[in-house]
């Protein structure tokens, strides 16, 4: 069907899937690692795996509608999708938040979802998701940087951290790769996993160091051009967060993936700490720039948007890179750090569940 009906308590009024965006992905990868960042956390409470397979299995959920609503966006609204690829770059920028979804969810798939779907159907859903999640991040990596070079009108004094995004994606497939390693052939398989997220991780972190100061300083220059727009403030710790957690993964893939054995690990486990101790350091410096600006806006009466999703997913991977920290040295402090987080992550998550779900009901969303 075209469209969505709204409840009988809002009459017959559809959604306008013309309005879909990409963006809308953002509910999706922020659901996702909410379920995917409880499972991993180093301590066990009660209730921890429970809380992980309900949230990731409503993350599949959303994913699966979301796709059926943007296939029909992308057949009976052509004209709306193309301008925003093309002709809208504050739109455009979004794309990086499907092949996100699809990697989030298939990660979910491998490290959640084995008792609910069992261990091999779970297992070919996250090569399903991850192989195309990564396929889409590379062409996205590569495509929205050209569109903005030869195509979108930009301003340097006018970027926002919504134009980190496409270049992100591809760290997500590099830090949640090297979970499928133990799952290849022993050898070549093995090496080409782990060099190619080593690659993914380099070039996303370079164009991410490329493109940070273009956004801070578009961001002292000409400030957010909207209230609404301060949640984007968070998207600055996704390439922080998944970079840390991405190379926690890779000291882990090391001694699986490349000969060497313990030099080769120990090498790998100690670079890990040194650079995770490091970003984190940093990471959690601009957390609370974004705390800040966020509580300010919210006394200033920022409104419910789809923007407030944008903190989800980065506190996510601070949550996944403190608890990398946390096995990897034995510190307890990183543990502590990443219960908290998560806490945060919850709270964020669900404040941003309900306003969504109130908003479509409402039909002032969509």
């Amino acid at each position: 069907m075209a469209t969505l009906l709204a409840p009988r308590t809002t009459g017959l009024r559809a959604l306008d899937l013309s309005r879909l965006g990409p963006n809308w992905y953002a509910t999706v990868m922020g659901t996702a690692i909410t379920g995917n960042a409880a499972a991993a956390l180093p301590v066990d409470v009660p209730g921890k795996a429970a809380l992980a397979e309900a949230v990731w299995t409503l993350s599949l959920l959303m994913l699966a509608v979301l796709l059926a609503g943007r296939a029909v966006h992308l057949t009976r609204h052509r004209a709306q999708a193309r301008h925003t690829l093309l002709e809208d770059p504050s739109a455009a920028v979004f794309y990086g938040c499907p092949p996100m979804a699809l990697l989030a969810v298939g990660h979910g798939a491998l490290t959640v979802g084995g008792p609910l779907l069992g261990e091999r159907p779970a297992l070919a859903l996250d090569v399903l998701l991850w192989t195309t999640g990564t396929a889409y991040a590379l062409l996205v990596a590569a495509g929205l940087p050209y569109l903005m070079i030869t195509r979108h009108r930009l301003s340097a004094l006018e970027a926002n951290p919504t134009w980190l995004l496409p270049v992100v994606a591809p760290m997500v497939s590099a830090a949640l790769g090297p979970a499928l390693v133990p799952h290849l052939p022993e050898g070549a398989a093995r090496q080409a996993m782990l060099y190619g997220c080593a690659a993914m991780f380099g070039a996303s972190l370079l164009a991410t160091l490329a493109l940070l100061p273009v956004v801070l300083g578009g961001l002292l220059h000409s400030k957010l051009p909207a209230l609404v727009l301060t949640p984007s403030l968070f998207l600055v710790l996704g390439p922080l967060g998944q970079s840390t957690t991405a190379v926690q993964k890779f000291a882990d893939a090391v001694p699986l993936a490349l000969p060497g054995g313990e030099r080769a690990a120990a090498a790998a486990r100690g670079l890990a700490e040194v650079y995770g101790v490091a970003v984190m350091g940093f990471a959690l410096l601009w957390l609370a720039v974004a705390l800040a600006a966020n509580l300010r806006a919210l006394r200033a009466e920022m409104p419910f948007a789809m923007t407030w999703w944008a903190a989800t997913f980065p506190i996510g991977t601070l949550v996944t890179g403190a608890t990398g920290l946390a096995v990897h040295t034995g510190f307890g402090g990183f543990t502590g750090l990443a219960v908290a987080l998560h806490l945060l992550l919850l709270a964020t998550w669900a404040v941003a569940l309900v306003r969504t779900a109130a908003g479509l009901r409402a039909g002032r969303l969509l």
